[in-house]
């Protein structure tokens, strides 16, 4: 009589076990009748797939709450594991309102462990797994998207500076400057607090590419920068760095920053919708014509301005120097 009690309560002990295990692992139990396609489950189960608790459901009414696109899929695989032995996982998404939920079906195909005509496996809620995937993957495709982005850029500054430099000297050092200033603003993209999401600051970014032309250092020498404290995306720093990096090499060549008494003032002002960013420049030699701009630089500069950040360039050639006014949608700054 012992030997019984010990027995019924082991019993006990491993349903209660099973329970709580179940529980912790957020599974789902079914029950499949193969003969009449009605499904049994549990109540987490009902709460998965967002119906109410009933003692069966017809597989008609379960498909009504899987997505269209992966409905033929996820019925035709259920028909195939009766002939297909050993276990199988099957993915889908299921369609509730507003909201997308993955789920994973899990059981043993070929009838094995079938009784009485009825199939038994779980559901698992793997939306989590799901979106981190579906992240990687547009992490991935992001890369790949801004890999070929640079690779295209650094093709058409080879072939503009090949054409315009001297020597294979003069080529060099003005590709690797242009290079330079591309990578640096890359390097400048990284989290921000959620407010102004994962960008470069814009001070920081002006900062980084200027510093080059400034002995003493941006910010303390012969270069000030005034602009608002704002985030931009990195798209947005790959076409503003081209941008800078065009009128600094200009200023440096012919400008301001070609003299020792020359300086460099970039101020920021915005509005509702714009961003404009004044380039000043002071103490080179003095303009006594205006310039013609017709070559890559300049083109490169309004394509960027114009296209992808909405806006559009004023030169002001004056007596003392080069005064340029960048304006840019503000919409367009944080992608």
């Amino acid at each position: 009589m012992a030997h019984g009690a010990d027995e019924q309560m082991t019993q006990q002990w491993s349903n209660e076990h099973l329970r709580l295990a179940v529980k912790a692992a957020c599974v789902a139990l079914w029950s499949w009748n193969v003969d009449d396609n009605s499904f049994a489950m549990d109540p987490r189960g009902f709460e998965l797939w967002g119906l109410p608790h009933a003692g069966s459901i017809r597989f008609e009414e379960l498909s009504a709450k899987i997505h269209p696109a992966d409905r033929d899929r996820v019925s035709a695989g259920f028909l195939a594991t009766r002939s297909v032995e050993g276990p199988y996982e099957i993915d889908f998404r299921l369609k509730l309102e507003e909201e997308v939920r993955w789920i994973s079906a899990r059981g043993q195909g070929g009838d094995d462990g079938i009784v009485e005509r009825t199939m038994f496996g779980i559901f698992l809620d793997v939306t989590g797994r799901k979106q981190a995937e579906e992240g990687s993957e547009l992490l991935a495709g992001e890369m790949s998207h801004r890999v070929k982005n640079l690779l295209a850029i650094a093709s058409s500054l080879t072939t503009f500076t090949s054409r315009s430099s001297r020597t294979v000297e003069h080529m060099a050092q003005d590709l690797t400057r242009r290079l330079s200033a591309l990578g640096r603003a890359h390097d400048l993209v990284r989290p921000l607090p959620d407010a102004q999401g994962r960008a470069a600051l814009l001070g920081d970014l002006l900062m980084v590419l200027l510093a080059p032309y400034d002995d003493q250092g941006a910010f303390s020498g012969r270069i000030r920068v005034a602009v608002p404290r704002m985030g931009v995306g990195h798209r947005t720093a790959t076409a503003m760095a081209m941008i800078i990096h065009e009128l600094a090499t200009n200023s440096a060549k012919h400008g301001a920053l070609s003299s020792d008494a020359g300086a460099l003032e970039i101020t920021g002002s915005q509005d509702d919708e714009c961003l404009t960013l004044v380039w000043a420049e002071t103490g080179g030699p003095e303009i006594t014509e205006t310039p013609t701009l017709g070559g890559f630089g300049s083109r490169m500069v309004r394509s960027h301005l114009g296209g992808q950040l909405g806006g559009a360039i004023r030169y002001d050639w004056q007596p003392p120097g080069l005064v340029a006014t960048l304006t840019m949608r503000l919409a367009a700054l944080p992608l």
